[in-house]
């Protein structure tokens, strides 16, 4: 045996070390209030310390789960550290699903408490007394800003739960295999499932995301996870953040373009996370109104696949690198990052850019395969796609209290998407396996439709769906949303493709929407779309 020091990777080690080596470095947020308020990791930790006091006298035990319905924050952040430091399971609630999903998720995790930003007490009014172990719900906010009169019984206020509670607190040592938190999917085929995270898999997914070809995390960073904190923990960038020193821009309820650009700006952001939908509000904001970064220098863009139009803008208008990123909520979410490796710097900027629209390689942690229907390993040749298995040790075994039974294939996650593996280990998403179109008997998949015609100047946004066919089965249907102003024609886009794909993968007809269903966690909702254009009829050919 080696004669190392045993000590348990645990979730309160993170703010401790912030306080100790980075605790003058500022954590800034845009508060529900309407403020921007400063403080620092040691502000921070001292906080946690009072927090984890008071849910103590609140009854919180050890396992418990304790819940949020909060926006990217400073109290947010304490509570991050306050709930599970102490034991108890940190459960995010995202705001964004539909008020009975969120009474399911929250009966499902017997929650003991609850705790919510002051935007989100009409939608805690409504759930409260359906919440059945709830014992307690705390307003994020002082007590000026708490309402009058509420429908909402055993509201408490988070600041004078603060203000009571000393910050004497020591954080207690248990096995670093105790759950951390707790995340739901966000459940677009049935009701919502938990993935369960551990203290250990979640210091190792923040070492992990730290690395040069993860997210690439340091103390010379100013990050802005603009990811909500509710969304698989904002990507672990409130972990990896505090363990390296980075200050952190936390931009609350103000996602829209305007005000995201205004906090870039001001707090010199160079290093920012988000998904697709909400940078095409902030690139469309400096289109506008012929904007510029000064410090902004690097985004990771995932939750759902980028297209390449985007990675493109940011890069050649703007100077912003793009990492494009890939995983889920049963993967902590962090599975792969497209990054250069020294190899590939000599190849010419076209050849470049098509490996880093890939979804990458994996971070070391992280192992994949794809297979075919028998369950057989497929070669990696960037060519033949199959189904995307995983696994590592911050990837889910199985779901919480069993939801679903044994999800596990010979120890793999199936991960529910068709993918591509080059030779040099770079992984390509094709589609989600309930995605793709299956026309005369030959798969087509439907993200590489949909980016080029996000390149089209006049595209807002597409999707492209399988509708029904007498002869091929199904054909591609384009849905398309075009930029405000633009004039195209359904004829001018098909054309579009002409020399880009297989004749056959062309869409057979284009529709136009004012607007695409959007769900929780800023996916388009394709089953939505899927309804519908049930019935819409192709062109005969």
């Amino acid at each position: 045996m080696g004669q190392m020091m045993s000590q348990p990777l645990l979730v309160s080690s993170i703010i401790r070390h912030a306080d100790r080596y980075f605790g003058g470095n500022e954590i800034v947020s845009r508060r529900a209030e309407g403020d921007i308020h400063r403080y620092t990791y040691r502000d921070c930790h001292e906080r946690a310390r009072q927090m984890a006091n008071a849910i103590e006298a609140l009854g919180v035990k050890i396992g418990d789960r304790v819940a949020t319905l909060a926006w990217n924050g400073y109290r947010h952040l304490e509570l991050y550290y306050a709930i599970s430091g102490s034991g108890a399971v940190m459960h995010t609630i995202n705001p964004r699903l539909h008020p009975e999903q969120i009474v399911y998720i929250a009966n499902h995790a017997e929650d003991q408490l609850l705790f919510f930003d002051l935007t989100f007490l009409p939608l805690v009014e409504a759930v409260a007394s359906q919440c059945k172990t709830v014992k307690g719900f705390v307003m994020m906010c002082d007590r000026e800003h708490m309402p009058q009169a509420s429908m909402v019984t055993n509201l408490l206020c988070y600041e004078e739960l603060i203000a009571a509670a000393s910050d004497r607190y020591e954080w207690p040592l248990f096995d670093e295999n105790s759950a951390s938190s707790l995340c739901y999917t966000s459940g677009t085929t049935g009701n919502p499932k938990g993935a369960l995270y551990s203290h250990r898999s979640t210091v190792l997914h923040s070492y992990a995301s730290a690395m040069r070809d993860g997210l690439d995390v340091s103390a010379r960073d100013v990050v802005m996870p603009v990811v909500p904190m509710f969304h698989v923990n904002a990507w672990g960038l409130p972990y990896s953040a505090p363990m390296t020193g980075a200050k952190l821009v936390l931009p609350g309820a103000a996602l829209d373009g305007k005000s995201l650009y205004e906090l870039f700006e001001q707090e010199g952001v160079t290093f920012a996370a988000g998904v697709p939908i909400i940078w095409l509000g902030l690139l469309t904001h400096l289109g506008q109104n012929n904007l510029q970064f000064s410090t902004f220098k690097r985004t990771v863009i995932g939750g759902a696949a980028c297209p390449p139009a985007m990675m493109k803008t940011f890069r050649h208008q703007y100077g912003v690198d793009v990492v494009h990123g890939w995983g889920m909520t049963e993967m902590s979410p962090l599975g792969t990052t497209a990054t250069l490796q020294n190899h590939h710097l000599s190849l010419p900027d076209a050849e470049q850019e098509a490996i880093l629209e890939k979804q990458g390689n994996v971070i070391f942690g992280v192992d994949m395969k794809i297979v075919g229907n028998d369950g057989k390993e497929l070669p990696w040749d960037g060519r033949t796609f199959g189904d995307l298995l995983v696994k590592g040790p911050w990837i889910v075994s199985g779901y919480f209290k069993d939801e679903g039974g044994d999800v596990l294939e010979d120890g793999w996650f199936p991960t529910g998407d068709v993918a591509t593996i080059s030779p040099d280990g770079y992984m390509r998403i094709t589609d989600r396996s309930k995605d793709v179109i299956k026309s005369g008997g030959e798969w087509i998949g439907t993200i590489e439709l949909e980016n080029i015609a996000m390149a089209h100047p006049a595209v807002a946004q597409a999707v492209c769906i399988g509708v029904a066919h007498p002869k091929w089965d199904e054909r591609p249907l384009l849905v398309v949303v075009p930029k405000p102003g633009a004039d195209v024609s359904k004829e001018e886009l098909i054309r579009f493709y002409n020399g880009k794909i297989a004749k056959w993968w062309t869409p057979d007809d284009v529709a136009f929407v004012e607007s695409l269903p959007i769900g929780a966690t800023g996916k388009v909702l394709k089953n939505r779309v899927r309804e519908q254009f049930r019935s819409f009829n192709l062109p005969a050919a």
